[in-house]
């Protein structure tokens, strides 16, 4: 059986770090005997230079063909970039937005783990951190205020803009379904962040996880308010197991996440809908400004291929073989730039590598 996977090597530093996961996969490929046939898609910049739209028709259909995507990131420099002026529905991160409604990519899972080697990288202390943190972030992907009708219009001269926020309890109940399901493997236990004191929209979010709760008696589940949950984030990371929440408060919260993990370039993410179909990308940006330079961290995108064999293909053992290469390497005391901490690095063992020595050394640990 052979796996077809479509591959968005994106814009930025894209295609470099996207290169570097699909040697792992490769390596894989060879060691298990699997069988991935790879096809180009194109989406966002690259995509506007050629066909003049992020995503076109013909991407969909063909990402559509495929067991699963691996992505790269898409976007670049708003400032300087002639992307940014084009107008919303034209510029690179369009692209993403209509192909995760194209897919039905309901669900986000960004997993923010400390790995015990990055510790000195982690911007919390060392009693805060503790033996570590691995917080599993289910974020609803395609509702609420980014998918709502949007309008501007300007009445006796004054501009008004209004986005709409709107859930129906069906895309609640899938997503948050979805988080019991995660949670019930994990720690059995789920934080349900909303904003109920204020919104409409998370009055019902908290009706219906309780309803589906009720499938899960097992679980604990705990609702938080999403501006306390970004304070206990920082306060006492090891208090959450699975955080469930919301597009635009996921969004957010998983970057911050992503940042007491010591660096957003190590946090990986899969898109999934009903089926085993998931888009798996780093979930940091496109770094317009180190693209080319051979410096942009590509753990994120190594470790988004293994959860597209764990989650798209069930491919558990070799899941784990990737992330375990990822460990040993960083055991090893190999860092791109971004993870190393600084002077006195040569003191402590550890050594620089750019981002295809880092893809090759991961490779070659699996």
């Amino acid at each position: 059986m052979h796996y077809h996977i479509g591959v968005i090597r994106g814009d930025g530093i894209g295609p470099e770090i996207v290169n570097e996961a699909l040697k792992a996969l490769n390596k894989v490929s060879e060691k298990y005997h699997r069988d991935f046939k790879y096809e180009d898609i194109l989406m966002g910049g690259c995509s506007i230079d050629v066909y003049g739209v992020p995503l076109t028709d013909d991407a969909i259909m063909a990402a559509r063909l495929c067991d699963a995507i691996l992505m790269g990131s898409i976007g670049g420099d708003a400032k300087t970039s002639p992307w940014y002026k084009l107008t919303p529905d034209k510029r690179p991160e369009a692209g993403l937005l209509k192909i995760r409604k194209a897919l039905k990519l309901f669900a986000n899972l960004r997993p923010a783990h400390l790995y015990p080697e990055l510790r000195s990288a982690c911007p919390l202390r060392d009693d805060i951190i503790g033996d570590g943190f691995d917080v599993m972030i289910v974020r609803e992907l395609t509702g609420g205020l980014y998918f709502g009708k949007k309008e501007t219009w300007v009445i006796d001269g004054v501009a008004t803009a209004i986005d709409e926020l709107k859930y129906s309890e069906n895309e609640i109940r899938r997503v948050a379904d979805k988080a019991f399901q995660i949670a019930m493997k994990r720690n059995k236990k789920v934080t349900s962040v909303d904003k109920a004191n204020v919104l409409e929209s998370s009055r019902l979010w908290r009706k219906i996880v309780d309803k589906e709760h009720e499938k899960y008696p097992e679980i604990e589940l705990i609702h938080m308010l999403v501006d306390n949950c970004a304070m206990q984030l920082v306060r006492d990371p090891k208090q959450f197991d699975v955080l469930l929440t919301e597009n635009m408060f996921g969004d957010i919260l998983s970057d911050e996440a992503s940042m007491i993990m010591g660096s957003i370039g190590t946090m990986p993410s899969a898109s999934l809908n009903e089926t085993a179909f998931g888009l798996y990308e780093p979930s940091g940006g496109s770094a317009p400004d180190i693209a080319g330079k051979g410096i942009a961290d590509p753990i994120a995108a190594i470790v988004s291929a293994a959860m597209m064999l764990r989650y798209s293909f069930n491919m558990t053992e070799e899941a784990d073989a990737i992330e375990s290469a990822v460990k040993k390497v960083l055991a090893d005391g190999y860092r791109t730039i971004d993870i190393m901490p600084g002077k006195g690095s040569e003191i402590i063992g550890l050594k620089e590598v750019s981002t295809a020595e880092m893809g090759d050394l991961i490779a070659k640990a699996i």
